[in-house]
């Protein structure tokens, strides 16, 4: 027989390396096309391209470490809670355990005779998933997150930062918003596939905020841009 597919294992990473890329095309991109409405010379229009993606990618990979950190503190700490409380109280513990077998489904008896086998078993780890929500697919990793983010921040910006380097000064804010809107749809489609979700809407939702992200710092640009003399 063979296995079913599932996705829920790649969440951690997956998430990380979506936001990451997707933040690396468009906030480069963004960035470029606003100094790119405030300037017609191409050097530091690169230059803020190249700023913000170094900058990006280590507010990204520091931010997500930040973040998922916490999360994993408030996993070891409710952990740790559970851990007393099975110490302190073991009966109360199973009693609660059967009490969320039987909202699911199982039948008064049953809870209680499945709940008492899982906590023989190993007590802390069926409290872990079954009461905390928590297993080792979903668990938070620090490190991972923040190498999977930072890295495909990289990676995403250093598209528009080639496209900068190639492109027509004078067309840089045009081609600027169809490259990146082209890489993010490939993206898009990309991570869809991976994750097992809908290309077309994952598609239409990147592309309507990386446009409006792009469109708002141009309008910046316009409004407080300076031509080189």
């Amino acid at each position: 027989m063979e296995s079913e597919k599932h996705f829920i294992n790649r969440s951690g990473w997956l998430r990380a390396s979506i936001l990451g890329a997707n933040d690396g095309i468009i906030s480069t991109a963004s960035i470029i096309i606003g100094v790119a409405a405030a300037s017609d010379v191409r050097d530091p229009i690169v230059l803020a391209g190249v700023a913000g993606l170094v900058a990006g990618a280590l507010s990204m990979a520091a931010g997500e470490y930040v973040s998922v950190s916490s999360q994993s503190d408030l996993e070891r700490s409710d952990i740790l809670r559970e851990k007393k409380e099975l110490e302190n109280d073991p009966e109360q513990e199973i009693i609660e355990l059967a009490e969320i077998y039987e909202t699911r489904g199982l039948e008064k008896g049953l809870s209680m005779q499945v709940a008492k086998q899982l906590s023989a078993h190993n007590a802390l780890k069926a409290h872990a998933r079954d009461e905390l929500g928590l297993n080792e697919m979903t668990k938070a990793k620090p490190l991972q997150a923040a190498l999977s983010s930072g890295i495909a921040f990289i990676f995403g910006g250093l598209l528009p930062v080639i496209v900068s380097l190639l492109a027509s000064v004078q067309q840089m804010i045009y081609l600027q918003y169809i490259f990146a809107l082209l890489f993010l749809i490939v993206m898009a489609t990309v991570a869809a596939k991976i994750g097992g979700s809908s290309v077309s809407k994952s598609i239409l939702r990147i592309t309507f905020w990386g446009t409006m992200a792009m469109a708002i710092t141009a309008l910046i640009g316009y409004l407080f841009g300076i031509s080189a003399v």
